[in-house]
């Protein structure tokens, strides 16, 4: 009978010596990094950033394409009234410019995202460091990044934010 008891004894004393471990409060917080992007203060210190980077061409860019939709207007008004040559000579102009203003507008579209994504790329670095300083300072042992449902008590993204915005630009 002894010897019945023996596995069941040894599994409730290691069972006992388990218990407080597992009575300890396992801490977690979740951060909402699209929140992080959108609403930090170095998020939006690089929106103004490439705002006055990227303004001035764009606005440039803008009225050429405005500068070629007029003349592109005039261009059917006044059509049936040119000759065959001018009209084969203005439609060879529009067709330039317009491939022209492509290439500018794709140009600039590509100039604006790499440097979104690099802008992008300092935000979630520095965001990164402040959620690994906030997980060592409270004690946390598991932080997620992104999660389908957060309860509201482990969301920890103000904090980040506020961190963030603490430490100033960059």
């Amino acid at each position: 009978m002894i010897k019945s008891l023996r596995p069941f004894l040894l599994y409730a004393f290691l069972w006992l010596l388990a218990w407080p471990a597992a009575a300890q409060e396992f801490k977690i917080g979740i951060v909402n990094l699209d929140r992080i992007v959108r609403e930090s203060g170095p998020a939006k210190l690089a929106q103004t950033k490439l705002e006055q980077e990227f303004g001035k061409k764009e606005k440039e860019i803008n009225d050429l394409g405005n500068q070629i939709k007029v003349l592109s207007e005039r261009f059917e008004r006044e059509g049936p009234t040119l000759s065959e040559s001018q009209r084969a000579a203005r439609q060879k102009q529009l067709v330039d410019q317009d491939r022209e203003f492509q290439r500018k507008r794709r140009e600039f579209q590509e100039d604006l995202n790499n440097r979104k994504n690099e802008e992008l790329q300092l935000i979630i670095d520095r965001a990164n460091r402040a959620v690994k300083a906030l997980a060592e300072s409270e004690k946390f042992d598991l932080i997620i990044q992104e999660a389908v449902y957060i309860n509201p008590k482990h969301d920890i993204t103000d904090k980040v934010i506020k961190s963030l915005s603490v430490a100033g630009p960059r």
